[in-house]
């Protein structure tokens, strides 16, 4: 099914060739008609499955006959739940409505950088991109109003709900017009993100792409037993090695980010972190210079790699096992896209075994384990 026959103008479709946008992913075959017809939509699909141009193409096109709301007053709201992400979506709007005959306004506003400079540049703003705690600071500060909002985007709604954005959320909906268009985006369908698909969604068309699984056959998995005072100097071994260029790292939490990358500095091997208690300007840095392959190594948290969008990464290593058998999936998925093999790595140590087993079970696929004590 080609772009054409989806209902979007001919602007857009230029737009889409311009930028190499050969043929619409499942969910965009499914989203953009729903979207286009005001519908409420629930798309559930794995990161990198095209969801974000699922919903700014028919958005945009919809924005054509709505434009010229009053000052302050955006028509369109999407909610997200890290900087990254802002900016990401933020791009994508622009890059789109450059081919627009009407001139739309996209602004991405998050915590981490001042606020007079926001405050200042939502004037005449018609897509807002925010995160929960800044559009509230701006509500509060008369810089913007709500009761305009014609379309609310949720995107990454199942990690904004497990973070703790939900009674921030709770807050924001209840500024909002009740009547409008809502878009529903989430990589999974947790108890949370059901109990407010159905406060917000009314008849929703329901979207879930269910394509994981084949998406992992371009990705090597491979498992290494090590313990975890091992693991410093193994991954620096797998680094050297195999002579990686650009490798993407998981870690735990915020500290042990710091750690890996510590270590990984004061053996010569360039490396960044990118996580919550940065600058948003650093983790802006990191993230231009490891996608242009200026960085050789980004360790990141499970919630910062949300806005990590490598076209071609060759490398993912998991330095522990995250918690939930999907986030291992959404990690190892950072690597394998555009129909080039990747390499997934996970360092295991002995207690992480049973764990190991169950995520394997919930991919259904065996992953080869080799024992590092037995490695030269």
């Amino acid at each position: 099914m080609p772009f054409t026959s989806l209902g979007l103008s001919p602007a857009l479709l230029k737009a889409l060739v311009d930028q190499n946008f050969n043929l619409p992913t499942p969910i965009q075959q499914t989203a953009i008609p729903a979207i286009l017809n005001k519908k409420d939509v629930l798309g559930i699909a794995k990161t990198g499955s095209g969801k974000t141009a699922s919903y700014v193409l028919p958005i945009l096109m919809n924005l054509q006959q709505t434009l010229g709301a009053k000052n302050r007053h955006a028509n369109v709201l999407v909610l997200v739940p890290t900087r990254e992400l802002a900016e990401q979506v933020k791009n994508v709007f622009q890059s789109f409505s450059q081919a627009l005959p009407e001139k739309v306004k996209t602004l991405a506003v998050y915590g981490g950088v001042s606020i007079n400079p926001q405050m200042m540049a939502i004037q005449g703003v018609n897509v807002l991109v925010a995160t929960p705690g800044r559009l509230l600071e701006l509500v509060d500060s008369n810089a913007v109003h709500l009761s305009a909002i014609e379309t609310l985007v949720l995107d990454e709604a199942d990690k904004m709900l497990n973070l703790g954005f939900k009674e921030e959320v709770n807050k924001i909906l209840a500024l909002l017009p009740a009547k409008r268009q809502n878009i529903l985006l989430s990589a999974t369908l947790n108890e949370d993100l059901q109990h407010i698909h159905q406060i917000l969604l009314h008849d929703p068309v329901v979207i879930k792409i269910e394509d994981e699984e084949e998406s992992l056959d371009l990705i090597n998995q491979i498992a290494y037993i090590v313990s975890d005072e091992k693991k410093g100097p193994f991954l620096r071994y797998l680094i050297n090695h195999h002579q990686m260029k650009q490798v993407l790292v998981f870690a735990s939490s915020v500290k042990q980010a710091e750690v890996i990358v510590n270590k990984l500095r004061k053996n010569n091997i360039d490396a960044k972190a990118i996580h919550s208690k940065k600058s948003q300007g650093n983790r802006t840095d990191s993230l231009q210079h490891f996608k242009s392959g200026k960085l050789r190594v980004l360790v990141a948290t499970d919630l910062m790699a949300r806005g990590i969008d490598v076209s071609f990464l060759p490398f993912v290593i998991n330095y522990e096992l995250p918690r939930s058998p999907k986030d291992y999936i959404h990690r190892i998925g950072r690597t394998g896209r555009a129909d080039t093999p990747g390499d997934a790595i996970s360092l295991v140590s002995q207690n992480e075994l049973h764990h190991f087993e169950v995520i394997q079970k919930k991919m259904g696929k065996k992953v080869e384990i080799i024992d590092s004590e037995n490695m030269p």
